[in-house]
């Protein structure tokens, strides 16, 4: 079964740190570039950061950068992004995706709440 599940979310007071994985099955991992997205009710949906495949560029939203890394474990087909310097405006539900060709992948999302 095709299928990325994340895990990660939870409640953080500014300034604090979050871990967010994403375990993926059923497909081609390694080939495939991974992404992770946000989005908060009412807007579109917007790319976070972008590990690519073998060679694991990556690239990060002007917003996150410098705060938030993400990485991929191929062996384990595991892709994380590490959240560090949490704001208020990182709220938002977090998403793991997959892309390859016209092949697009999604998770159920897992939700990020930064606050007092």
């Amino acid at each position: 079964q095709v299928q990325l599940v994340e895990s990660g979310g939870g409640l953080v007071q500014p300034g604090g740190s979050l871990r967010l994985s994403c375990a993926a099955s059923g497909f081609a991992f390694t080939i495939y570039t991974m992404n992770w997205y946000r989005q908060v009710p009412g807007r579109e949906r917007e790319l976070v950061a972008t590990a690519t495949t073998i060679d694991n560029i990556t690239t990060y939203a002007e917003a996150v950068k410098g705060r938030f890394a993400i990485s991929r474990d191929n062996v384990q087909k595991v892709v994380d992004l590490q959240m560090n310097s949490l704001k208020p405006e990182d709220t938002a539900m977090y998403y793991c995706n997959a892309k390859y060709l016209y092949h697009d992948i999604w998770g159920q999302g897992t939700q990020v709440t930064v606050s007092s």
